[in-house]
């Protein structure tokens, strides 16, 4: 009787630790840990993509991170719900409140926090949100008057992406998107965010149209890559999901402690294996924050607490999506 070849690998005893160790060491020569992750074609655009390779970042840094703080219009009785229990009050005086909170404080605290501590921001902005609130606007703007801003669409909720209508359509929004903004700021954004991280491949065609030049809407990746759209090339920012405050908060209902320890072990471990490994290319994570979470006097104390220790850490480098932009074509 013939022996299924499979059963009797699978029989003998686990192979030796040196054989285990010999075979890792073989697949790490052969597969450096960036070399081919997502090198390819993209599986949500169907366009081709590429890695980009980071040796290090500047001054040998090994992990670039960036907070971008979203500055968004909702509405009235429009936006993030926290007592989901009430959202069906007429009026919804608690969830209200919670929005507008979050505008009218907590959008000028995280400002003052970074302001003070010298940590530099990128701004994600929806560009009726310099028109419906000028005066938080305008004292955001001053405390970082430098801090690039990320185009976010119009508003996120009621003008958002024309997903179903085309590329024509699509562009025109972006355009109308990044002519707002420069309208309202002087600053014509080369980053792009979409609405509630909502895109299609229609809309990474239409930002290199309309000249964009890098967006945070890649979600699944630790290294920065190439989207080859028919227009050309669009650079893409690692967002984790993991890592964004609203969807923790408000979906996970964690609390902004376990929010600040979730960021420290995520930075944490892609410096720790940094260091384990000196050949290892450099790593990137752009943190999306908002005002609802980081924005309260309890949130802005965790936040601090996180870029106080990333300060410290020498793997880290803390900068915004344009620094890393710029590291990432120098090189």
């Amino acid at each position: 009787m013939k022996v299924n070849p499979v059963a009797r690998i699978t029989a003998r005893r686990a192979p030796e630790p040196r054989f285990v160790a010999g075979v890792a060491l073989f697949l790490a020569v052969l597969l450096p840990f960036d070399s081919s992750a997502q090198d390819g074609i993209d599986h949500v655009t169907g366009f081709a993509r590429e890695t980009i390779h980071i040796a290090a970042w500047p001054s040998g840094k090994k992990v670039a991170v960036s907070f971008a703080l979203f500055v968004e219009e909702f509405g009235f009785g429009q936006g993030p719900i926290f007592r989901p229990d009430l959202a069906s009050r007429k009026p919804d005086l608690v969830n209200e409140a919670f929005r507008q909170y979050a505008i009218d404080w907590g959008i000028v605290r995280v400002g003052r926090l970074f302001q003070e501590l010298h940590a530099p921001l990128t701004i994600a902005l929806n560009a009726e949100f310099p028109g419906k609130h000028p005066s938080v606007w305008k004292e955001l703007r001053s405390a970082l008057p430098n801090a690039p801003i990320v185009a976010h669409g119009m508003n996120n909720t009621s003008h958002m992406l024309p997903l179903r209508s085309g590329m024509a359509e699509q562009r025109a929004y972006i355009r109308q998107t990044l002519n707002l903004i420069a309208e309202a700021t002087g600053v014509r954004p080369t980053g792009w965010s979409s609405p509630s991280v909502y895109a299609n491949r229609d809309t990474m065609r239409a930002m290199v149209a309309e000249g964009v030049a890098y967006t945070l809407d890649q979600m699944d990746s630790d290294i920065i890559s190439r989207l080859k759209t028919p227009e050309g090339s669009l650079i893409l920012l690692p967002y984790p999901t993991v890592t964004v405050d609203m969807g923790q908060y408000l979906a996970r209902m964690k609390t902004v402690r376990e929010i600040e320890t979730l960021w420290l072990d995520y930075v944490s471990e892609l410096a720790n294996e940094a260091r384990a490994d000196s050949a290892r290319g450099a790593t990137t994570v752009v943190i999306g924050i908002h005002p609802f979470v980081v924005g309260t006097p309890d949130g802005a104390s965790a936040l601090r607490r996180v870029l106080l220790r990333l300060k410290e850490d020498d793997a880290v480098w803390l900068t915004d999506a344009d620094g890393i932009l710029k590291a990432a074509v120098l090189k």
